[in-house]
């Protein structure tokens, strides 16, 4: 019998729901030879409105700075990025997409668009709904609490 409450039923639910997708998407992405860390990063700098500084792109990835260091690096290193100054911060060091980075991310979003719409294709529409709205409370809970626990 299954001990767990429904909170921790639903904790691991999305924990393991949100890992398999990642690697859903990471399978259709072998291809590229590219790493779930590579392509995710690319994908956050092409939908940021603005280029991001490393730790920037650090947090809004959930990954430690030094982790993500070794990353950029990686993405130099491949000609998808280049590290700029900061034209307001000389500390700082912004990640921009190269053309090339720009183009992989094209090719990013082709494939993440089939993997969503093969997960989702035949979920009620209501049931999503609902569940975006679930998800986006949860996330704005979480991110208080974060704060609170920082100040």
């Amino acid at each position: 019998m299954n001990s767990n409450t429904l909170e921790e039923q639903f904790s691991g639910a999305l924990h393991n729901t949100a890992r398999a997708w990642r690697l859903a998407v990471d399978r259709r992405l072998k291809y590229l030879g590219l790493s779930q860390a590579s392509w995710t990063a690319v994908a956050m700098l092409a939908k940021a409105d603005e280029p991001l500084s490393q730790i920037e792109l650090a947090n809004r990835l959930g990954i430690e700075a030094a982790t993500m260091v070794s990353t950029i690096d990686r993405l130099v290193k491949a000609e998808l990025a280049v590290r700029e100054q900061s034209p307001r911060d000389r500390r700082v060091k912004l990640v921009v997409l190269t053309k090339t980075g720009n183009q992989l991310y094209g090719k990013v979003m082709i494939e993440a668009d089939a993997v969503r719409k093969e997960l989702l294709g035949n979920v009620d529409k209501q049931q999503l709904l609902a569940a975006i709205k679930l998800l986006e409370h949860l996330q704005a809970v979480a991110e208080a609490v974060a704060s609170d626990a920082k100040g």
